[in-house]
């Protein structure tokens, strides 16, 4: 693997872990709100929110892998601009994490499912 900090490589593997986490919370809410509810003009709303989410956070846990798996490959050392996507993709994946966490949480309030 190209020099990664045991740092930068536990910052990926929690933004996965969050990722991971915040597609199955999605899912499941999507599911217990269509269950419950069905697709109505109420609720399609918030299932397309958390269809939306799904996909931002499997894209984002996608880019991540993809370039963990691209660093590990580089030697002896990645270049720069590998680096500064890595930070940019963490940042992003970051946020998305953050934002989608808010928004499953938004749903289970409004939905009284919590």
């Amino acid at each position: 693997m190209a020099e990664l900090s045991e740092e930068n490589l536990t910052i990926i593997l929690e933004s996965q872990r969050r990722l991971a986490k915040l597609i199955h919370q999605a899912s499941a809410t999507e599911l217990l709100i269509f269950e419950s509810y069905g697709e109505t003009a109420a609720t399609m709303t918030v299932l397309e929110q958390l269809t939306n989410i799904k996909e931002r956070a499997t894209s984002s846990y996608s880019r991540l892998s993809n370039l963990l798996l691209r660093i590990s490959e580089m030697q002896p050392i990645a270049s720069d601009a590998t680096l500064r996507l890595l930070s940019k993709t963490i940042e992003q994946a970051q946020a998305t994490a953050d934002a989608g966490d808010a928004t499953v949480r938004e749903a289970k309030n409004d939905w009284n499912l919590l």
